[in-house]
């Protein structure tokens, strides 16, 4: 009988706990905005904040409640995702400029390239701690693949020869979450339709980066003065592209020395050099 009343006993105080977390949850819950829900399941989940906020229940919230009427500030989700959102909170979808990024770097990271043995943590950002890296270059990739650890689709390689980071555009979502992670802010992003990239992010004159990169922007000016459009110009010893005015004639390409003026259809992945 003891063991009986003790299972009764158990028994009335399980039911009472129940009931009263009903109560509770009936009470005091919470109720979603059924758009903000449907807007987040049509989000990519990258968390990667190109569209302004803070994430994509970020960029959710705001849209569901109001807060926002562009559905088409998610660059990774593309036309499709703002297609989709567009229907959902029936707003009209513009034209989504994707993106893709690339790494502004067209040296190596071979220990012929170290200025020094470092032997501290495999991170980026801890070896640009100790005299802005270990290669001979400071504004080089340092090969140590924080970039790799943040992207979400696997985009980011290191190049087993030249020991540096490089992004297949076939899978990048331009995110830009590499760009972000990387302390040496060599990482960029273009339109998926640009063609010309300078593979370089030195601001060094061209003697010093002469003498730590044979493949580094000399600053010597000859692709400024090919190109027919005016679409580069060397800036702190550095050529820049404009592309709103660069047509992808490939003429600087033709002439930079150093050839750090690379050719790419970033769309498709395919390499010109």
């Amino acid at each position: 009988m003891e063991i009986i009343t003790a299972l009764i006993v158990l028994a009335i105080i399980a039911l009472v706990c129940a009931i009263i977390l009903t109560v509770a949850a009936t009470f005091f819950a919470v109720k979603e905005n059924e758009k903000v829900v449907a807007v987040r399941d049509c989000l990519p989940g990258a968390n990667c904040g190109a569209c302004g906020y803070s994430g994509c229940d970020g960029y959710a919230k705001a849209l569901g409640e109001g807060e926002c009427d562009n559905p088409s500030l998610c660059i990774p989700g593309g036309d499709g995702v703002a297609k989709e959102i567009g229907e959902i909170m029936g707003l009209t979808a513009g034209d989504v400029v994707e993106k893709v990024a690339y790494v502004a770097c067209n040296g190596s990271c071979q220990p012929d390239n170290r200025k020094f043995v470092y032997d501290g943590i495999k991170s980026c950002v801890a070896a640009n701690l100790n005299y802005s890296g270990d290669s001979m270059c400071t504004y080089a990739c340092l090969g140590y693949g924080d970039c790799i650890a943040v992207c979400p689709r696997d985009a980011i390689t290191i190049n087993p020869e030249k020991c540096i980071a490089e992004i297949d555009p076939k899978k990048c979502i331009g995110c830009g979450l590499c760009a972000k992670t990387c302390p040496n802010h060599i990482i960029h992003l273009v339109n998926d339709t640009s063609r010309v990239i300078v593979k370089c992010s030195s601001h060094d004159k061209g003697a010093v980066t002469r003498k730590a990169c044979s493949n580094g922007c000399i600053g010597c000016m000859k692709c400024q003065k090919t190109c027919p459009e005016g679409a580069i110009k060397v800036e702190n010893n550095l050529a820049v592209i404009d592309y709103d005015k660069c047509t992808g004639c490939g003429a600087c390409h033709e002439v930079c020395p150093v050839k750090c003026i690379h050719l790419e259809n970033l769309i498709c992945g395919a390499h010109f050099e």
